[in-house]
């Protein structure tokens, strides 16, 4: 049976990927089993897929042979093309006639910068639809045991970055802190010691639950439990380097009544 087909069983009409057109999709937190069947409908039909860094191989080999692979990943610390450089590229494959798909890890809207892509797709008049994904730090604190939310622990949770913490426009930390909720962190190894620190300066106990989830969702997964005084330091003796997605609060103590039953369910059917 053809993708395609396929789909159209599960999904009823399939939207058309147009000659001319844009599909801003997430391809999930790592493991192809969280990929959405709207990112599969857009393997299936894009003459060309710009790719992050994190987009699993396995994703990516769901193209049509005949689809060309773009890499723009944009990873810390290295070499990389630019965001106007990507945006740029999106706007001359769509007016070259491509049918594109531009595929992100985790949702493209989550600390993804599709929304900076969508903007300037708006601008030039590039007709564009937006695929959400299954973003990283709930699906992969999930699979680690680590409910974002949980009755009797907190009512609402702080999702954000790391990446800025170092710079004039960073977060408010002590604001986060007198919250009282938990906080889950992208991109936030490089600064880790710096928010930590600036979180117990705002008022968060020394001995708050924290967790750092390596590669969540794939066979090198690491997970490492500590607290926030202590989670930086211990990171640095693990070794541990991103992707990496920070838990930060009450909700992580619940890993430890919950990982062992979770991990002994997670057998393949033969």
């Amino acid at each position: 049976m053809k993708t395609i087909d396929a789909l159209r069983r599960l999904m009823g009409p399939v939207p058309r990927l147009v000659p001319g057109h844009v599909w801003l999709a997430g391809a999930g937190p790592g493991d192809p089993a969280h990929l959405t069947l709207g990112a599969i409908a857009g393997l299936a039909q894009a003459d060309v897929i710009v790719h992050d860094a994190l987009v699993d191989p396995r994703v990516l080999a769901l193209k049509d042979e005949a689809a060309v692979l773009e890499f723009a990943g944009k990873r810390g610390g290295r070499p990389s093309a630019t965001q106007a450089d990507i945006s740029r590229r999106l706007v001359e494959l769509a007016r070259a006639g491509r049918r594109v798909l531009r595929l992100k890890g985790g949702d493209p809207f989550v600390f993804g910068r599709g929304g900076e892509e969508a903007l300037t797709l708006a601008r030039e008049g590039i007709p564009f639809r937006i695929v959400p994904g299954v973003t990283s730090g709930l699906a992969g604190l999930a699979l680690a045991s680590i409910p974002a939310t949980h009755r009797g622990v907190n009512q609402a949770v702080i999702l954000a970055t790391g990446h800025a913490a170092d710079s004039a426009g960073d977060i408010d930390w002590a604001a986060v802190a007198r919250t009282g909720f938990p906080v889950i962190l992208y991109m936030a190894m490089k600064n880790l010691r710096r928010i930590a620190g600036a979180l117990m300066a705002g008022g968060l106990a020394a001995d708050t639950p924290a967790a750092i989830v390596v590669s969540a969702t794939l066979p090198e997964e690491q997970v490492l439990v500590s607290t926030l005084e202590r989670i930086a330091a211990e990171a640095d003796q693990a070794r541990l380097s991103p992707p990496a997605i920070v838990a930060i609060g009450g909700i992580v103590a619940l890993r430890e009544q919950l990982a062992g039953l979770a991990r002994t369910l997670m057998e393949p059917v033969p």
